[in-house]
């Protein structure tokens, strides 16, 4: 009898460690200039493992809801990124002091193309290059299909990416089922999605997927996006691009 009180001791403790360790547990912390040590205010905190966020207040404080060792993505603009793991210190005082440096920035050289116009809004018109991409849509599809600039082959290459998801987008997708799963989540969190609408780096969307930045390019590219939209869209539309371009993908998967 001893024994088995002993063993069910044991078995209990376990058990609420194990819930503990689960259980989400606010934090707070203050965010500082490692150069003047004064606090930073709309500094935007990411748990990558979450996938939820928040941002500093004018006194460089937050509070955000973790489990232990999930890792924290910091980032604001003009100071260096950093990844913070959550310790069980942490956790347990409930409070931190996590400075970040200011990066050093330099000037590159620009280089203008001026245009030369006449005043004339008729020739100046040609003079101006304009580029467009264009987008197709097939009845039944929710999905729209970028092509690039008008090209006999676009509607093909289109049409390609639709019927053959298999050849052109399994070996991207397959590999990464639960990474992407994330996307609903970043969508669903305002200070994820207020966060990628002033980026255009692809660092937060590549870590919070666990994908590079080549892969991104792949996976859109293959979607048929056209490879300025790639390259200039803001990290919120990439992110939206990259939902759309997975939710097809099922879809016609499972047909």
């Amino acid at each position: 009898m001893k024994y088995f009180v002993v063993f069910l001791f044991i078995i209990t403790s376990i058990s609420t460690v194990a819930q503990t360790a689960e259980t989400p547990t606010k934090i707070s912390g203050t965010i500082i200039s490692d150069n003047t040590g004064s606090p930073l205010a709309n500094v935007n905190i990411i748990n990558i493992n979450q996938v939820t966020g928040t941002t500093t207040d004018d006194k460089g404080n937050f509070e955000l809801a973790v489990t232990q060792s999930d890792t924290l993505h910091i980032t604001l603009l003009g100071y260096e990124s950093l990844r913070v793991r959550v310790t069980n210190d942490w956790v347990k005082n409930k409070k931190t002091t996590i400075q970040l440096t200011q990066k050093a920035i330099s000037l590159k050289e620009v280089v203008v193309s001026p245009y030369y116009l006449t005043g004339y809004l008729e020739i100046d018109s040609k003079l101006i290059p304009i580029k467009e991409d264009f987008r197709y849509n097939i009845s039944g599809l929710g999905q729209g299909y970028e092509a690039g600039q008008y090209a006999p082959e676009a509607f093909g290459k289109v049409l390609g990416s639709i019927f053959n998801p298999a050849d052109l987008l399994y070996n991207v997708f397959s590999k990464k089922t639960q990474q992407l799963k994330k996307l609903r989540e970043m969508r669903k969190d305002d200070t994820v999605r207020n966060l990628l609408e002033t980026k255009y780096d692809r660092e937060t969307i590549s870590l919070l997927l666990g994908v590079s930045q080549d892969e991104i390019g792949e996976i859109l590219g293959r979607c048929s996006y056209s490879e300025a939209f790639i390259k200039t869209a803001n990290d919120l539309q990439i992110m939206d691009a990259l939902s759309s371009c997975y939710e097809q993908y099922k879809i016609l998967k499972k047909k």
